[in-house]
């Protein structure tokens, strides 16, 4: 909100009630005299509130509570509470009014729910962003009040709507965090509409020119589009009419957000994608039947039409997703060869898909006596990563982020048991969400009965069985290879556990060669110490002690050796170059081999082609991975040095590059690894290693690239290998810690 503020024109009052009126008729949920009052006292208090206070654009900041109103019962379907804690939801921040106010006139329940919208204004440590913190105790209140969540994502939704008015570095900040949370928690709440638009508006800000050109060919194509969903919807609603089905039947194009990701990650072009839309039949159950057996006979209706794809049926009727979507989805060949996705469900499947829990609720099963659902199941999930008081809110949002998945597969237990995980996930994780000690004694499976590696992903209706050793413990490279949250937190823990019993034991050692030597524990030991490692934190010390406890000779060389003053950067920079001159912030600073000015992050080490941002510090610009670590958090807690990178040029010096792989144990296999490595272009090998176990092999590789695309092609071609099961690409941080992308 800005600090700008002047009184408001008659002309901008009477626009303030018009839009409050507006939100009055449209609340249909709230219709009685008794909640129309409730709502209309929560906008006097509120509208009195933020008398004269503007946003950015100018316009009473007013407009902002009751837009929020607005998607919170138009969009989401929420009723009279949420309307009321959304218009009240910026005033415990803004104003002098406090929870305990909000309690005395609109109750309890309210009163929490505008607390748990209410910012976090305390102070934090310096290496923890406050966007982050605040999520984190939003977040907290899930399993009270899920209310809370959906009033604050109808919050950011209106902030993006109305993202213009920021400055580019803000907007930069902004979708970016969008993007890496509200977004994915939109999709795992079931609001497809609302993640669809926030999508789209993270796209027009992080690549407006893409946007554009995607949003003018859709727009451009519109009537060719309307043209034929009439050709191929005809013959389908004849039959419908037929059968006495009474339902919608309409069409709709696909967000720009998805065209432009299928872009990217099928690398075609625009004109290549052939399915920019989808059809969608909405229809009211007859009595009598059940709606999944009315789905399937719709489906053999269209399918009498139309051919339908083999590899292309999904059916979520049968077994809905966690977020409580059901719908089935059947891809067909219509008129001039030409393939259409056709979704049919019922009116209630239709809401749950468009309003998520929020219209769940409204259908809740009465006899249900109080059977534990998906929703309960991943709230209690979250609850478990915040119980662990040593994890900090960037910690905490990479965990949540994990439980975001929207794509989900079911998969056996040796003993029939069903369990439903993420897509994606390997035979790892299935070890962990069987239990913990199972997790970190595995060293390899069965899927289907067949010998696989622990890094094997896996499929719906796999059947897996887990092999462990009591001789086996946690790797550091397997937090690379699992995608569950809580996988990755159990392993987390583990090495945080470690790491703290080798640090004591480090200090201990250091006493005991202090003891030894006669020396004190002064500040010059530590300078010594510091200089021979090349760290300046006493905890790194006594942890490279702890790994390689030192001959009390070796530790009188290192406190006599004369010092060197070294230089330690904080982020591990590479050396700086000359300073660049100023440049406009909005515009993209084009990197090539004579580009001055800037450095490539050793935390993330990101090779020319891929995505990343800049950060200028003093009169240095530098080049993170967008998916590093440091830079979410830059971003998240300081945006006002945020730079656009692209590479003009991928014809840079040669960078290292490190690719983990795994399989079954087969000599042929390595060897096709070492020749794909030889006939790779662009790539020159470094190292490799490779260990074999029980039948189940890994090995290792550091190769020299000058660009991603080298880097992809190689890691493609042993994909291709046969008994290759998995391939990682793995970078280093500034501690030359692997860690995966």
């Amino acid at each position: 909100m800005s600090s700008n503020t002047s009184d408001f024109t008659d002309e901008e009052k009477e626009y303030i009630q018009e839009r409050f009126k507006d939100l009055l008729k449209e609340a249909h949920l709230s219709q009685s005299e008794e909640d129309q009052a409730l709502i209309t006292k929560a906008f006097n208090l509120a509208n009195g509130a933020h008398e004269n206070m503007r946003r950015k654009s100018g316009e009473p900041y007013i407009i902002h509570p009751i837009a929020v109103a607005k998607i919170v019962t138009c969009e989401i379907g929420l009723g009279t509470k949420s309307i009321v804690s959304a218009l009240l939801h910026d005033v415990v921040e803004d104003t002098d009014f406090t929870v305990e106010d909000i309690q005395l006139q609109f109750g309890d329940r309210i009163a929490k729910i505008v607390d748990g919208l209410t910012k976090i204004a305390g102070v934090f440590d310096n290496q923890t962003n406050l966007q982050a913190e605040n999520f984190k105790k939003i977040i907290m209140t899930m399993g009270e009040d899920l209310r809370v969540v959906f009033i604050k994502l109808a919050d950011r939704l209106h902030n993006m709507r109305t993202l213009d008015s920021m400055p580019p570095n803000k907007q930069l900040k902004i979708a970016s965090e969008t993007m890496y949370i509200y977004a994915p928690l939109a999709h795992r709440l079931g609001l497809y509409n609302i993640k669809s638009e926030l999508e789209d508006l993270c796209l027009k800000y992080q690549h407006p020119q893409e946007y554009k050109r995607i949003a003018d060919f859709v727009k451009d194509s519109e009537q060719k589009r309307s043209n034929y969903i009439i050709k191929f919807s005809l013959p389908i609603s004849k039959r419908l009419n037929d059968e006495g089905y009474v339902y919608e039947l309409s069409g709709r194009p696909k967000s720009i957000y998805s065209i432009w990701h299928k872009m990217e990650t099928k690398h075609v072009q625009l004109d290549e994608i052939y399915d920019l839309f989808a059809i969608r039949i909405i229809f009211e159950p007859k009595e009598n039947v059940s709606e999944k057996q009315q789905c399937w006979n719709i489906y053999a209706l269209i399918t009498d039409i139309y051919k339908s794809h083999p590899d292309r049926l999904r059916d979520w009727v049968s077994q809905p997703k966690s977020n409580g979507y059901e719908s089935l989805h059947v891809t067909v060949m219509g008129p001039s060869g030409q393939w259409v996705e056709v979704q049919i469900r019922s009116r209630r499947m239709n809401d749950i898909a468009e309003r998520g829990y929020a219209a769940h609720w409204k259908y809740k099963d009465p006899n249900a006596n109080g059977k534990e659902n998906e929703l309960d199941k991943w709230i209690a999930d979250i609850r478990q990563v915040l119980e662990d008081p040593n994890k900090n809110a960037i910690d905490f949002l990479d965990q949540f982020k994990l439980n975001l998945f929207a794509s989900e597969i079911t998969v056996f237990t040796r003993n029939g048991q069903t369990l439903t995980m993420p897509a994606h996930s390997t035979v790892l994780d299935f070890a962990f969400y069987i239990h913990s000690e199972v997790g970190y004694h595995a060293y390899g499976a069965k899927i289907n009965r067949k010998l696989v590696s622990l890094f094997e992903e896996l499929n719906s209706g796999d059947q897996v069985e887990i092999l462990t050793s009591e001789s086996q413990l946690p790797d550091p490279s397997w937090t690379s290879n699992v995608v569950t949250a809580k996988a990755k937190d159990k392993l987390k823990s583990y090495f945080r556990e470690q790491r703290k019993e080798t640090i004591n034991d480090g200090k201990q050692h250091l006493e005991w060669l202090l003891e030894q030597t006669e020396m004190t524990n002064g500040s010059n030991v530590f300078r010594k110490l510091f200089s021979h490692y090349n760290t300046h934190s006493k905890e790194e010390i006594y942890l490279k002690l702890g790994y390689e406890k030192i001959s009390v000779a070796t530790f009188k060389s290192i406190i006599n050796t004369r010092s060197r003053r070294r230089f330690i950067s904080f982020w591990g920079f590479s050396k700086k170059k000359e300073a660049s001159e100023e440049f406009d912030k909005s515009k993209p600073l084009l990197v090539d081999d004579n580009t001055q000015g800037y450095s490539i992050a050793k935390c993330c080490n990101p090779i020319p082609g891929d995505d990343v941002i800049g950060y200028r510090i003093g009169d240095e610009v530098v080049i993170h991975s967008t998916s590093c670590r440091n830079a979410i958090q830059l971003l998240s807690s300081d945006s006002s040095n945020a730079v656009k990178v692209e590479w003009k040029t991928q014809k840079m010096i040669a960078s290292l590059g490190r690719i983990k792989f795994h399989g079954t144990e087969n000599i042929d296999s390595a060897n096709k690894v070492t020749e794909a490595i030889t006939k790779a272009f662009g790539v020159k090998l470094r190292s490799i290693r490779m260990e074999c176990h029980d039948g189940i092999f890994e090995g290792i590789m550091d190769v020299y690239v000058k660009r991603t695309d080298d880097l992809e092609n190689l890691k493609s071609s042993i994909e291709k290998i046969k008994g290759i099961s998995n391939v990682t690409r793995i970078t280093f941080d500034e501690k030359n810690n692997p860690t995966a992308i």
